[in-house]
């Protein structure tokens, strides 16, 4: 700060100087004090006038020569610059950043020098040009997958009601390109919801693009990534990989791979859409409200039921492989399906499989083409049924509006009954079956859950172990 405030022209007071970053309980990391502690100098020197000051807000980096460098949660930090009615002076790489922020009026400055001289009254900054703009739909398309139906109603029924949804198959059979496509079938972010999205991911390492505004998050960690990494930690607690996919997708890949630990540590975020990180020094709550999405091969080969008989798995490898996913976590994921392979000769051009689906994309079969945009329209009219109903997806339902909203029919509630009773289903699972049915009726248009939509819910969260004899 002293060569920052010498090098841009003015005087470093040849005194002692106390810098009071008060209150003292709240956490000071970071260089983002920099301008507002040289700003502070200079108007207690009275270099520049000190009455000025009360209707800004300033956070900066200073570099030696004076110039202001970006700071970490310049969108968060805006938040509260709103609440106070101040102008908020950033450095220009992120005034932009904070400029999301509706009824915060920032202004950006590349130096200290340009900072003081529009507190002289002599030079006037601007503010930020960079406005929110909405980037255009460049999801992956769901025409891309050959084959797939079950996988592919799952994956639209997952997105209507905002479902967790595990895959387990064979590797190649499309379970990574499913999960890719999901956050293109998700309704689109609100103003509120957007805001919410890029204030988390600015308080990350990575920070926030403008280009990602309103863009749905899609995270895909390593099997290898920490606790702390997933959830969110270190010393000075930083959010984690389910917090930055904050209303978006989380998808775990290969999931037995997972510490045990860091699988465990789900649950609580699965539920209340939140995580408490607490430090001896610091305790702080993120949100998590994340749409999860796993992926698992079905023994440790990978070839447990496949039509090439490869897997020679015993029972009791098989068991401990899939016994590294508790069953606490398994009764939390809505839509559980087996994802089978697919042989070559149906995925080549002119196959059966082929012809189907150019015969949906012509509109023939199903009803019209089974791309991203087809599938979207059918889950914003699904999910607008529910919020018109009950105000919130059907997976955020708690029990006594479970009872209002997904009571089946007299067939479905006999079909439910035989159901729990040979699955051995939990009050958990009996309640995520009735979201489930719920959810396939709002995308039926249903008024009421009828047996068809119960049966189709059991059956998605119904994951079958594939029978090893077809590998003798």
């Amino acid at each position: 700060m002293r060569a920052a405030i010498v090098n841009c022209g003015f005087e470093f007071p040849a005194r002692r100087i106390t810098v009071n970053l008060a209150p003292a309980e709240l956490p000071k990391e970071s260089g983002r004090f920099d301008l507002a502690i040289a700003l502070g100098t200079l108007a207690g020197s009275g270099q520049i006038p000190s009455d000025q000051l009360d209707g800004y807000q300033f956070a900066g980096e200073l570099s030696l020569i004076g110039a202001l460098r970006p700071v970490r949660g310049a969108l968060a930090m805006a938040y509260g610059a709103a609440s106070d009615q101040r102008v908020f002076v950033l450095p220009t790489a992120s005034a932009g950043e904070a400029a999301l922020v509706s009824g915060t009026a920032v202004l950006q400055a590349a130096s200290l020098l340009e900072t003081c001289a529009h507190l002289c009254g002599r030079a006037v900054l601007q503010a930020p040009t960079v406005s929110p703009c909405e980037r255009a739909d460049n999801y992956p398309d769901m025409d891309d997958v050959r084959g797939q139906s079950h996988a592919k109603r799952a994956l639209e029924v997952a997105a209507a009601g905002g479902h967790a949804l595990l895959m387990a198959g064979s590797p190649g059979t499309g379970k990574s390109m499913l999960a890719a496509r999901l956050p293109g079938l998700l309704p689109p972010l609100s103003d509120a919801e957007g805001l919410q999205t890029a204030a988390v991911q600015s308080l990350g390492s990575a920070g926030f693009q403008a280009a990602d505004w309103k863009r749905r998050p899609f995270c895909a960690p390593h099997h290898s990534a920490s606790s702390v990494a997933i959830v969110g930690g270190s010393s000075e607690p930083r959010p984690g990989e389910i917090s930055l996919a904050h209303h978006g997708v989380l998808f775990l890949d290969e999931l037995p791979e997972f510490d045990r630990r860091v699988l465990e540590s789900l649950r609580e975020p699965l539920e209340t859409g939140r995580v408490a990180i607490s430090r001896a020094a610091r305790q702080v709550e993120y949100p998590a409200c994340f749409q999860l999405v796993a992926a698992m091969n079905p023994c440790p080969c990978g070839f447990l039921g496949h039509f090439n008989g490869r897997c020679r798995c015993t029972p009791d490898q098989v068991a401990r492989y899939r016994s590294r996913t508790s069953g606490l976590l398994l009764d939390r994921i809505d839509i559980q399906i087996e994802v089978p392979a697919v042989p070559v000769d149906e995925l080549m051009p002119g196959s059966a499989a082929d012809a189907a689906t150019q015969n949906r994309v012509r509109g023939g079969a199903n009803g019209g083409a089974e791309t991203t945009h087809a599938v979207r329209e059918r889950v914003l009219q699904a999910r607008a049924r529910m919020l018109a109903r009950q105000g919130c997806a059907n997976t955020q339902l708690a029990t006594r509006a479970i009872e209002r909203h997904c009571t089946p029919e007299d067939a479905g509630a006999r079909l439910l009954r035989q159901a729990g009773t040979r699955l051995g289903l939990s009050a958990r699972g009996y309640h995520r079956v009735l979201k489930l049915a719920r959810t396939i009726a709002d995308l039926a248009a249903a008024p009421r859950v009828a047996a068809v939509h119960v049966a189709e819910a059991v059956q998605l969260r119904r994951m079958v172990p594939p029978d090893q004899s077809r590998n003798a």
